[in-house]
């Protein structure tokens, strides 16, 4: 545990000494807001459920912004030959580059509790909902943490790293989309609706905080994470 630590704060020094962090931050809050009150006193509705019907499509731009330098940014400076010449387990690496963009993430998010408290203060709210939303928001952030890193150590360019791991996340979401779902047949119809990340997502969005959904996001990102730590050992060996 003392490594992953070890890695997580190294990690997270370096994106909070990058004007990026900030800017992915920023970005964050100020996009969201932006999306969300310009229809909220409109429609007279204490609920923040178009809040977060906004966040995969901004995540989705987002997330890959800071994954995208995690191991190609080593590969490039070639510092990853000497990260994996340490005393540290392959597993213990690829935890550490996770909890760091993972707790980034965590951090940006409560950024935003101004928007539940507005929310709140302009009438009665489901906090049940708001919390199974935010706990939705921060699995599918990590979801999308999981494929990011595992892309990185396929190159070491950060702009192409950025570009696939958009590609793959949205693929992930959308597959279990109605329109993807209805001209498919029907058991594979449920297969793509139970691989698809926005599907598990709504559930929580609706308030409902499913063992089923939070299962499959944990085994996602566990999925993903293995195969990073394949493809480093893999490296490793070579």
């Amino acid at each position: 545990m003392s490594h992953i630590w070890t890695i997580t704060k190294k990690e997270l020094k370096i994106f909070f000494n990058s004007p990026l962090a900030y800017l992915f931050i920023d970005v964050f809050l100020v996009v969201l807001g932006w999306l969300f009150f310009q229809g909220y006193f409109k429609l007279g509705q204490a609920s923040m459920r178009d809040y977060f019907a906004f966040v995969p499509w901004v995540l989705l731009f987002l997330v890959p912004a800071i994954t995208m330098r995690l191991w190609a940014e080593e590969k490039k400076m070639g510092t990853i030959e000497l990260l994996l010449t340490m005393p540290v387990k392959d597993e213990e690496v690829v935890l550490g580059k996770f909890f760091a963009s993972f707790l980034f993430l965590l951090f940006t998010l409560l950024l935003s509790f101004m928007v539940p408290a507005i929310v709140l203060w302009s009438g009665p709210a489901d906090v049940g909902v708001i919390l199974s939303s935010y706990v939705g928001a921060l699995l599918l952030g990590a979801a999308y943490i999981a494929i990011g890193i595992w892309i990185s150590a396929f190159t070491d360019n950060q702009i192409i790293a950025f570009i696939l791991t958009i590609a793959a996340c949205f693929a992930f979401f959308i597959i279990g989309q109605v329109f993807v779902l209805q001209s498919l047949p029907g058991f594979v119809a449920d297969i793509f609706q139970f691989l698809g990340l926005g599907s598990h997502y709504q559930g929580l969005m609706r308030g409902v905080l499913d063992s089923r959904d939070v299962l499959y996001y944990l085994s996602f990102i566990g999925f993903f994470l293995f195969l990073n730590v394949r493809q480093i050992s893999v490296r490793r060996f070579r």
